[in-house]
């Protein structure tokens, strides 16, 4: 047996690579898989491996403002500032520990949500189908493929009907191909023409087939050009924003300080010192941390995200999911438990039956709705029905270890399961009919239908929407079945159609010319259960501002009754059909899909024409979905969220987030992490850009006063060290604002430095800038303090206001005294941390020496503190007449 790309797979009969390849019918023994295992290693690729601590710390350095340092530092040791130039280096050495500290921590955060998620491919093993994790998957191994899932490792097809794959991945070729079991080539012929075939990563976008594994992990096609699509830039659109705009603030600040350098060295400060002070101000006054804390935030929204079962694929979903106004979501799993039963029955003759039992009980009684006893005609009836279901039928079931376990789509296993109950096991069905032909279910021709021969001939099978399968029928009352069929749809019942007819020959083909003539035998009523959270969930997006449609494949009764179910008050009395929309255009089409909260029988190529026309009227928009039809719809949409437990691999691999248990509650719940994750990006900008202001307002008046530095250049570089370096990231642990989720979504458009971060980041700058050089001014020139004395209270003064000021940066409209300390431990240690730091370089004799600092007395550290606590009150009266007002004035235009 051999494993390898280049073995020509392609030129051997499905027979020929079956023998080569070990593989059987009835599927490898689980000991011969480990063996097989062991030999040839998981089935995964050469993922890109997290960044090594020594790579981090590479990226790090790589900063023009590290630069910056390490030349000053170069001029420090060169003029004999020996003191200076070693602070400076450490200075350096501590911020690219800090910021590489807090890069790996994000990377192990999205390296552990990453493994959250599998893909789990359909296998035969001893003789049974079994869903594996695709790392299990070995060569000789037979892979079941359908609709929607990907290819787990390159196969050599054994079976193909109406199998088409999107192999774009590998040839580039946008159309998908047609594939066929029964072809062989010849050795050269080029990839993307091989339809005998199907490699790892494809998606199976139609149809049905089956595979002999003939190549797996870094043995694939694309295993071999795996390192070309590694590498892959995943920054945030906000990050990159913000690196924007903090290189457009660096430009502002060199500039400054160049003019406050050459202002100084103008009134006959020293060269060396001029460069320095220069240095100095630019590395405080640009917020360098800010991109690094943005990170910090998202990967911290990402990792409570995931706690709330949302899995972040990427990281710009954390901020656009936030955003969202609009949520287009389908029904089934997702409004509902997906857990599809029988439980009403209307066969050809008008009989209604009630089914007992729920979900995967085996056992359950057939009862007239009438209270009668059912007769043996219609016994007969309703067995001939379930029989037809569970023959064009795809789904597994059965008991393992005492627990019925069940593969499949759902209505197939709902049939399976009721065929059960009426004594027709699966088991039974293979064993007196043998499989001839059939047509898989597909969203698109919306039936099924299977060609089975028995002992008496040969039967035609189908099962599907009764709009497509009613057509295919005759001798049946037409008006009846319409009564019947919206009597069903209005209590909530998805249903389905199922019919048959006899055929005397095959040809072992079946096509849809052959589906007419058919035998009508009845209706099935499916109930999926509302979720019990999912009406407070959709109250609880309404209250948010986040408008909530429906968009499914289910009849429009069905689909309202449902909706009826979620809100009363919110929905009109009918449902926007697919039919309908295939009639509008232009305005008519506009308007209507503005105005419906519902969408029923909806196709997948309106799906995406819905959610494009929503965009166009201004929505951002968020979209559900889990099968491979939905895919286009995700990746359309602003954010794409996929079903992590009942998706398909195409789904997922389109969107942006996934749900692990399929639950619109999750999707509230990962728009209320994305608003918070918004605000605690606001709040850091908030700290450093004031900060920032602060200290360009304070040299520029010193300046301009003509009076000595308020802080030299090694004081400035402690300042910045001392108190942004540990409190601007304790900031994005802050929790979630009381009206996060009664407030409306911001808009998509407007930048983080809008209007109001502009006027509190001047306001609070210009207070404290304008308040530390007045302290200055005061010790030096009114008390004649001298320089050294005057520095060293400005400097903790400065440290004494960050610590403060950062309880105002909690919020921007709430006092920082009704938000509680123990709310974020992170950032209360981080404030008593940087103060005590502080303290404790004014007393140790290194670096007071360094500093150029003295212990101060308890008296002058508490006149320090409450001058820096005013910030407080000029923070809380902006928030009272300002902030709050405003944001008022918004919520009731908005609403």
């Amino acid at each position: 047996m051999t494993e390898s790309p280049a073995t020509a797979w392609h030129t051997q009969t499905h027979q020929d690579a079956s023998h080569t390849l070990g593989a059987r019918i009835g599927g490898l023994t689980q000991a011969e898989a480990n063996d097989r295992r062991n030999i040839y290693g998981p089935n995964e690729l050469p993922d890109s491996k997290r960044p090594s601590r020594l790579l981090i710390l590479a990226r790090q350095l790589n900063n023009p403002l590290t630069f910056i340092l390490f030349v000053a530092a170069a001029v420090s040791f060169a003029l004999g500032e020996t003191t200076d130039g070693v602070f400076i280096c450490a200075v350096v050495v501590i911020n690219v520990s800090i910021g590489a500290f807090q890069e790996w921590r994000a990377e192990a955060s999205a390296a552990s949500l990453k493994k959250t998620l599998s893909i789990r491919p359909t296998v035969v093993r001893a003789g049974a189908r079994r869903s594996i994790d695709i790392t299990e998957i070995v060569p000789g191994d037979i892979v079941h493929l359908e609709s929607g899932s990907v290819v787990p490792a390159d196969m050599r097809l054994n079976a193909a009907n109406d199998l088409r794959i999107d192999e774009s991945l590998l040839t580039g070729e946008s159309r998908p191909t047609e594939k066929n079991s029964e072809a062989v080539f010849s050795e050269h012929i080029p990839l993307g023409d091989r339809t005998n075939m199907a490699y790892a990563g494809a998606m199976v976008v139609a149809g049905r087939g089956a595979g002999i594994v003939c190549a797996t992990g870094r043995n694939t096609q694309i295993g071999s050009i795996a390192q070309m699509l590694s590498g892959r830039d995943t920054r945030p659109p906000l990050l990159i924003r913000m690196e924007r705009f903090s290189n457009r603030i660096g430009v502002f600040i060199v500039l400054l300080a160049i003019g406050i350098g050459a202002g100084q060295f103008y009134q006959g400060a020293a060269l060396s010192s001029v460069f320095l002070l220069t240095v100095a101000l630019v590395v405080s006054a640009i917020p360098e941390g800010l991109p690094v804390a943005i990170t910090v935030a998202l990967s911290i929204a990402s990792a409570r995200m995931g706690k709330r079962n949302v899995i972040v694929r990427r990281l710009p979903a954390v901020e656009a999911l936030g955003s969202c106004t609009l949520i287009a979501t389908d029904k089934t799993g997702t409004l509902t438990a997906n857990r599809l039963t029988i439980k009403k029955i209307v066969t050809a003759s008008g009989c209604a039956v009630d089914v007992e039992g729920e979900g995967l009980e085996m056992i359950g009684a057939m009862r007239p709705a009438d209270g009668t006893t059912m007769d043996d005609a219609a016994k007969k009836m309703v067995t001939n029905l379930a029989r037809a279901g569970a023959l064009t039928n795809e789904a597994d079931i059965g008991e393992i270890d005492g627990a019925v376990e069940a593969r499949g789509d759902a209505v197939d296993v709902a049939f399976l399961v009721l065929a059960e109950k009426l004594g027709i096991g699966k088991r039974d069905l293979d064993t007196h009919y043998r499989r001839e032909a059939a047509l898989p279910y597909e969203p698109q021709q919306g039936f099924s239908a299977a060609i089975d021969i028995a002992s008496t001939g040969g039967v035609i099978s189908v099962k599907g929407a009764p709009e497509t399968v009613l057509p295919m029928c005759e001798g049946y009352d037409a008006s009846q079945t319409q009564d019947w069929l919206h009597a069903l749809a209005s209590q909530g019942y998805r249903v389905i159609a199922v019919a048959q007819r006899r055929s005397p020959s095959s040809d072992g083909s079946l096509s849809k010319e052959d589906l007419n003539r058919l035998e009508f035998l009845g209706f099935v009523g499916l109930i999926d259960p509302l979720r019990s959270e999912a009406p407070e969930a959709v109250a609880k997006a309404r209250a948010a501002g986040v408008d909530v449609r429906m968009i499914t494949g289910d009849h429009p009764d069905t689909a309202l009754a449902i909706a009826r179910q979620l809100d009363p008050s919110w929905l009109p009395d009918t449902a926007l059909t697919g039919a309908q929309l295939a009639q509008l255009e232009g305005d008519d089409l506009r308007n209507n899909i503005r105005n419906a909260a519902v969408f029923a029988r909806v196709e997948p190529v309106q799906k995406t024409l819905i959610v494009k026309e929503l965009q166009a009227d201004g929505h951002f928009v968020a979209v559900t979905g889990d099968g491979a039809n939905d895919a286009p719809a995700l990746k359309k949409a602003h954010v794409g969220v996929a079903m992590g437990a009942g998706g398909t691999d195409v789904a997922r691999s389109a969107a942006d987030l996934i749900l692990t248990d399929d639950n619109f509650a999750s999707i509230v719940g990962g728009i209320e992490e994305g608003r918070a994750s918004y605000d605690n990006i606001r709040k850091i900008v908030f700290l450093l850009i004031s900060t920032a202001i602060t200290e360009v307002l304070l040299y520029a008046l010193a300046l301009m006063a003509g009076l000595p530095l308020p802080l030299t250049a090694v004081q400035i570089l402690w300042l910045n060290l001392v108190t942004e370096g540990i409190q601007d990231v304790a900031l994005a642990f802050e929790g979630k604002e009381p009206d996060i989720m009664k407030r409306p979504p911001r808009s998509p458009r407007e930048p983080i430095f809008n209007r109001q971060m502009i006027e509190q980041c001047a306001v609070i700058g210009f207070y404290i800038g304008s308040l530390a050089f007045g302290l200055f001014y005061w010790l030096h020139i009114i008390q004649g303090y001298a320089e050294e004395t005057a520095r060293n209270l400005v400097l903790l003064f400065l440290v004494l206001f960050n610590n403060v000021h950062t309880l105002n940066c909690r919020s921007e409209r709430r006092s920082a005294f009704t938000i509680p300390l123990r709310a974020n431990r992170f950032l209360i240690f981080g404030i008593i941390g940087a103060q005590a730091i502080h303290i404790f370089a004014m007393n140790a004799p290194v670096l007071s020496g360094v500093l150029d600092t003295n212990p101060v007395s308890v008296a002058e550290w508490a006149g320090a503190t409450a001058l820096a606590a005013t910030v407080l009150a000029v923070s809380e009266l902006y928030k009272l007449f300002v902030a709050r007002p405003r944001a008022r004035r918004i919520a009731e235009s908005e609403g």
